[in-house]
């Protein structure tokens, strides 16, 4: 297979917003511009609602799962450049890193299982490429990590999959030789191959800036108009809450709370909660510090994975290797796809133990781009060593 084929497939502009004749928004007053959440409650008159009773909240467990996002920090261990809670943090993460041993360490051990395979890349951004900011609109990847990536991409078909929208990410990363899924996966942008098997309502095949045709594959567009008027809803109900940001990611709306002071978190919950109640095709989910709001429906980054690699016609190759890279909840998904079979390699972020389906571990952003270069390193000897024409 042709990998510059593969490759060069810039990010598409999306037709024009959908307008939401309940709210009277205009494609113009779109709240999901791709700028920024610029929308200003100002503009139009929404109800604001007077939380419930916090026991909603506390009694259905949000809370806890809010909690559990975000443990206590207590003391600073300079070997992670985190905070933890525990003085036996160096036995539990050495025991941890017994059963998700580092990524690097383990290169030797993956590049063997690469061998004579064709390895296909997934990327999260948050956390993965860039690190975890407490303003998210802050979250820049270094011009290393770019730089990483795009020689990556340049021996290996390499995605980014992310919470954030497809256009956001592309904005952030601004390489036009990746695939782009925004949205935890609901909106994807992906080669046209004969055949995919998804839904062709949610599948159209424009072109590219080079003329080139691509799928471009929104499982959950019809939820765009109800996304946007509670993103509206959320944006004036959460307003006085101090250090509360809503962004809106197109196919899903996240209510960030990592600069609310906690004692106010119960307020913002039960805001998110009462809102919910009014829209049962809707469902949360929990982030590291923020509440997403999300489509009901059968779509994830695992089925992302599997729906790019049908797209690249990889999906039922015996030498393919996919391996993803993330550190957060909604990146578990990924890792249980790849898990199933001994299908290919989850590798978990994070400087702290946590319960994973991944199989290896990096550290940080930092330990991504060493791994990255790594991948990089071993193809190019590869190339060198293979027999020339």
């Amino acid at each position: 297979m042709d990998l510059k084929s593969i490759n060069a497939s810039p990010v598409l502009t999306d037709p024009a917003p959908i307008d939401n004749p309940r709210l009277g928004i205009r494609s113009s007053l779109s709240p999901y511009s791709q700028s920024g959440p610029s929308f200003s409650s100002g503009m139009l008159k929404i109800p604001r609602k007077k939380p419930g009773k916090l026991d909603d909240v506390r009694s259905n467990g949000w809370l806890d799962a809010m909690i559990s996002s975000s443990p206590p920090r207590k003391k600073l261990l300079k070997d992670f450049n985190v905070e933890v809670a525990s003085d036996d943090f160096d036995f539990a993460f050495h025991s941890w890193m017994l059963k998700y041993p580092s990524a690097i360490n383990s290169f030797e051990k993956i590049i063997n299982r690469a061998k004579n395979k064709k390895i296909v890349m997934f990327l999260d951004y948050d956390g993965t490429l860039s690190p975890i900011v407490d303003d998210p609109d802050r979250a820049f990847m270094s011009d290393e990590m770019r730089s990483a990536v795009s020689n990556v991409a340049k021996y290996f078909p390499t995605a980014i999959i992310s919470g954030r929208s497809r256009d956001k990410v592309y904005e952030l990363v601004g390489l036009t030789e990746l695939y782009y899924a925004g949205s935890h996966g609901m909106d994807i942008m992906s080669p046209v191959r004969d055949k995919v098997s998804a839904d062709p309502s949610n599948c159209t095949k424009p072109t590219d800036k080079q003329g080139k045709e691509v799928n471009l594959f929104q499982p959950a567009r019809e939820f765009l108009p109800m996304i946007n008027e509670v993103f509206i809803t959320l944006v004036e109900n959460t307003k006085d809450i101090k250090g509360a940001k809503v962004e809106n990611h197109k196919f899903c709306a996240s209510v960030h709370y990592r600069n609310v002071d906690e004692k106010n978190w119960p307020t913002i919950a039960q805001c998110v909660h009462d809102i919910l109640k009014d829209y049962p095709r809707l469902r949360l989910t929990h982030g590291r510090k923020v509440l997403e709001v999300r489509p009901v429906i059968n779509w994830n980054k695992g089925k992302a994975v599997e729906f790019l690699l049908e797209s690249l016609g990889l999906s039922n190759n015996d030498d393919v290797l996919p391996i993803y890279i993330g550190d957060d909840k909604t990146d578990e998904d990924a890792f249980k796809v790849l898990r199933v079979g001994n299908r290919g390699y989850g590798i978990l972020v994070s400087p702290v133990p946590k319960e994973t389906k991944a199989f290896f571990s990096l550290k940080d952003p930092s330990e991504v781009k060493q791994f990255l270069e790594s991948l990089v390193r071993w193809k190019m000897e590869m190339h060198d060593k293979s027999p020339k024409k």
